[in-house]
């Protein structure tokens, strides 16, 4: 078997997609007389600072003879990369090995490619150890040469690295046509959700009556369905009008599997590494300018009392885009118990998901008199409080119930705010009660 790793042949800003190059290569092997057993599309660590968009590696397993691959996806990467931006810089890893028989040096490296930053010089040493074929093209203004290997060793050793994986049947418009708007028939396009849900998911964002699987990049994808199994994706797929399409493609992916997500503790959060961990609201939710909510966590007191990671806190933050999750994240209070899901970055960790452990029922309160019903007023400092009007008294605050607007378990941003790898809770396997959203 020769497995074929690429990355890194897109623009934020001139569009192209890795995948649609991946389909090319995929198709070429076929006409060259090969075989493909699968196209792997790998979401990598989304806080990788040299992304170009979603951070996507692609993999092809394939039979054809690791000289002949190599010499098709060269072909390829030359006719179709984007090489006049910056940020850009593709690279190219072919693997004489079963795809689930990589050396462990390579699977490892697949694994942390998920959720640390990796340097590619690692990758190329991995590479070169491992006797593999590699390429790096440099952009116009980029002074890194094939930076894209990294995420290309990563996605040669991804099918040995996990074993949680989802569908994406992507289509694609005619090449000519990119950059121009695209037409797709929203109707079909909420009527085909509504078919296939929960299978598929993440098509539509209801409630902001939005296509979340029609991008909105200059690149080739007309629109891409995501789900749990490749009939279910593609017969939501083909139930969709649009304008003509050239080619379509279902990849085998690693997303909605929050596999970059390390478990962890407020202590132990590093920058550029998404997390999930425990913890306590220590100070409520605020909106900011923009329209960004923050609240602080912190950690619950240990048993020990000279642990000193029981002081660690974090800021909190739903961004603007998250739209109504940001009602969920305002319904906190000081005292509720949570774990938390996101990318941590300066301090701050940028939310994707929560489950409310337990909420914080009571509040103390001025006490109300029992002869007329008014809130009784300080007596003075240390005095407790008096009625006026009435003589009654009571030696300090009481407790009162509150109501809560939040329940139990997982809250999660929208289908517009998800990323990529994040696992969307209808897809079920939490640890308590979910709250999906549509």
């Amino acid at each position: 078997m020769t497995v074929i790793g690429l990355d890194d042949t897109d623009s934020r800003t001139r569009g192209m997609c890795t995948t649609y190059l991946a389909a090319r290569v995929a198709e070429a092997i076929v006409d060259a007389g090969g075989q493909v057993t699968r196209t792997l599309l790998v979401r990598l660590n989304p806080a990788v600072e040299h992304k170009t968009r979603g951070n996507a590696a692609l993999a092809i397993h394939t039979d054809l003879p690791v000289t002949d691959a190599t010499e098709l996806a060269v072909d390829h990467i030359a006719s179709f990369a984007v090489d006049a931006d910056a940020r850009t810089s593709p690279g190219l890893v072919v693997a004489d090995d079963d795809p689930e028989a990589v050396p462990d040096t390579v699977a490892d490296f697949a694994a942390r490619a998920i959720g640390d930053q990796l340097s590619l010089a690692t990758a190329v040493d991995i590479a070169d150890a491992a006797g593999y074929e590699h390429r790096g093209w440099t952009g116009e203004g980029c002074d890194v040469a094939g930076r894209g290997r990294i995420g290309a060793l990563a996605a040669v050793g991804a099918w040995a690295a996990f074993d949680e994986w989802t569908y994406e049947h992507i289509t694609y418009r005619e090449f000519d046509r990119c950059g121009s708007p695209r037409e797709v028939d929203l109707d079909s396009v909420f009527a085909a959700a509504d078919r296939g849900y929960p299978t598929v998911w993440d098509t539509v964002d209801r409630e902001a009556g939005q296509a979340v699987c029609v991008p909105n990049a200059p690149g080739p994808i007309l629109y891409g369905i995501r789900g749990d199994e490749p009939d279910a994706v593609a017969c939501v797929a083909g139930a969709i009008d649009s304008e003509s399409v050239e080619r379509t493609r279902c990849f085998v992916t690693n997303q909605g599997t929050d596999l970059h997500l390390q478990a962890g503790t407020l202590a132990s959060l590093q920058d550029g590494v998404a997390s999930r961990v425990d913890g306590v609201v220590t100070e409520p939710p605020e909106t900011r300018e923009g329209g960004h909510v923050f609240f602080t966590l912190g950690s619950e007191a240990g048993d020990d009392a000279d642990d000193t990671s029981s002081d660690a806190t974090a800021d909190c933050v739903a961004f603007e885009p998250t739209k109504r999750f940001r009602d969920r994240v305002r319904s906190l209070r000081t005292g509720d118990r949570l774990t938390v899901c996101g990318e941590y970055s300066d301090g701050t960790i940028k939310l994707e998901k929560f489950a409310v452990r337990a909420l914080h029922r009571t509040e103390r309160v001025t006490p109300i008199c029992d002869g007329c019903g008014r809130r009784m007023k300080s007596a003075g400092r240390g005095q407790g409080y008096r009625c006026r009007d009435c003589g009654t008294s009571a030696p300090g605050k009481v407790t009162r119930q509150i109501d809560r607007a939040l329940e139990q378990g997982w809250y999660e941003v929208p289908p517009s705010a998800r990323r990529h790898i994040a696992k969307p809770l209808v897809r079920g396997g939490f640890d308590a009660p979910t709250h999906p959203e549509r």
